[in-house]
């Protein structure tokens, strides 16, 4: 008879420990132990590798066959973009986001246009009825005979309706939800979640067919149980935005596929998720252009342009410690380009406090805003506005106050000439690789070069 034993595992890293402990060693997270069961049975982990071994063996890399897998399209182009061109055959994707920024929503639509195009499709949900699945459906225009939809938490009766159904397409809502019966740990825990995505990555694999895992945030909005989750899966994608709000942002976390800075947005309508193909004129939509402390920068977000508007708002305090606030800003890049100004410039911020806003909750990466937030700052701590109408500005400042080149400038410089910018300010080593007449196209190589040619 098989040795059972009981371990105590922590829900966040899945450290395990003989005894209970009040904080882990590993994370330090706190109340954190759960007792579950083991079976320490060695003969029957034996007997599994002896199975595996028989069934596969090491093959030379000649032997190997090679080539670009095959993609399903899912209908949406936002979708397509951030899986790196279309859902790849065999490939275990995750979906996480807050409760209520539209997964279901996305992943219903989704699985209705495959159905439609490449036949069956199984979407099993562990959190609602049939019937609730089916009024949000309809309200989506759900319409599909090859769109199977199943309640069930079970794997091992999942696994069944797999194997009878032989769907093109799987999803399963959510992974916290499944459970395995011969684990003693309640659906959720740190085994449960394991030792289930295991499985489902093996049948993923030996099926050939794609499968979607929604999984849970934490309060902090980290991905819910191990993170060895993360590393199981082909793909992580995340919803960002606030339920409040109508627009969401797609973002690829990892992608073995494809490029990992791709971005969708979507808007939220009654009618479900719809495709935003211009997200620069949705972030500049309200924009009053030539306004104290207003600066609109431009970004990349893997191969896409968005120009987004930067706020900046300087204030004097008397406080010994002035505040310094940035909302879709690194605080340390706020931090640097203070320092900066100070230093190069002369301008004290040590008396002010500072906010800094990125208009429509979209968050910046990289630095390619570095000199628009400083511009920004310098306009309203000076509170002047640019003698530049409808100014665009790209660069990145180093600490020496110079301006440095960034990459894609000409894609910015086309997509701002597109939405009908006058001027554009980008690092002078960059100037000449763009070549527009529609557009005046200023080239800086210092802050203090820049202040001459804006105020």
């Amino acid at each position: 008879m098989a040795k059972i034993k009981s371990v105590y595992i922590c829900q966040q890293c899945g450290y395990e420990s003989p005894k209970w402990l009040g904080k882990c060693p590993s994370c330090s997270s706190w109340n954190t132990f759960n007792e579950e069961l083991k079976n320490n049975d060695k003969a029957i982990s034996a007997l599994k590798v002896n199975s595996i071994v028989q069934n596969n063996s090491p093959k030379t890399i000649t032997e190997i066959q090679s080539g670009e897998k095959e993609r399903y399209d899912t209908g949406i182009n936002e979708l397509n973009r951030v899986l790196g061109g279309g859902l790849v055959k065999g490939s275990l994707t995750l979906i996480s986001g807050d409760p209520g920024i539209g997964k279901s929503t996305l992943l219903l639509q989704t699985a209705n246009n495959i159905s439609l195009k490449y036949g069956k499709v199984l979407y099993v949900s562990g959190e609602e009825s049939e019937e609730q699945i089916k009024i949000r459906g309809d309200r989506l225009g759900v319409n599909s005979s090859d769109l199977f939809i199943v309640s069930e938490t079970n794997l091992e009766a999942i696994s069944v309706y797999i194997e009878q159904l032989n769907p093109k397409f799987v999803i399963i809502d959510s992974i916290q939800t499944i459970f395995k019966d011969n684990i003693s740990s309640a659906p959720g825990s740190v085994s449960q979640v394991k030792e289930c995505s295991n499985t489902i990555m093996r049948m993923c694999k030996k099926s050939n067919v794609p499968f979607f895992l929604v999984a849970h945030v934490t309060k902090q909005g980290e991905l819910a149980g191990p993170r060895v989750l993360e590393h199981m899966v082909d793909t992580v994608l995340y919803f960002e935005g606030e339920r409040t709000e109508e627009y969401r942002i797609l973002r690829t976390m990892k992608n073995r596929f494809g490029t990992t800075s791709e971005i969708g947005v979507f808007e939220m309508e009654q009618e479900g998720l719809i495709e935003v193909f211009d997200p620069s004129k949705i972030f500049l939509e309200d924009t009053s252009f030539n306004q104290e402390g207003s600066v609109v920068i431009g970004i990349m977000e893997g191969t896409r342009p968005i120009l987004v508007e930067i706020q900046a708002l300087v204030t004097e305090t008397n406080a010994p410690m002035p505040r310094r606030t940035a909302v879709g800003i690194d605080n340390q890049r706020l931090s640097l380009i203070l320092a900066v100004l100070e230093k190069k410039l002369k301008l004290p911020f040590y008396n002010k406090d500072v906010y800094v806003n990125v208009v429509g909750g979209f968050s910046i990466d990289g630095t390619a805003a570095d000199l628009g937030l400083a511009l920004a700052l310098l306009s309203s701590a000076k509170s002047r506005n640019f003698k530049l109408e409808k100014t665009l500005i790209v660069g990145e400042v180093g600490l020496t106050g110079e301006i440095r080149p960034i990459s894609s400038t000409e894609r910015l410089v086309k997509e701002a000439e597109k939405l009908g910018f006058r001027n554009v300010i980008i690092p002078e080593r960059n100037k000449e690789k763009v070549k527009t007449d529609s557009i005046n196209v200023i080239g800086v190589g210092h802050l203090k070069e820049v202040i001459s040619k804006i105020f």
